[in-house]
């Protein structure tokens, strides 16, 4: 049994969509910092788990 859950979002930067593996014990409720796949450009990740599965918030890095 797999813990962790394949999920896309879009960039904030170029709004191509993105992948990532969610681990559902170690990453609800913390925010992640990941690169664009496309760009390359910083972006936070929060996951939350929601009354209808995960929700992915992501924004640009603010330095």
């Amino acid at each position: 049994m797999s813990l962790s859950h394949a999920e896309s979002f879009h960039c904030p930067y170029c709004m191509t969509v993105n992948d990532i593996e969610i681990d559902v014990l170690n990453d609800i409720d913390q925010v992640q910092l990941v690169d664009c796949q496309i760009c390359c450009q910083p972006i936070e990740v929060w996951v939350q788990d929601s009354q209808h599965g995960l929700l992915i918030e992501v924004k640009q890095e603010v330095e």
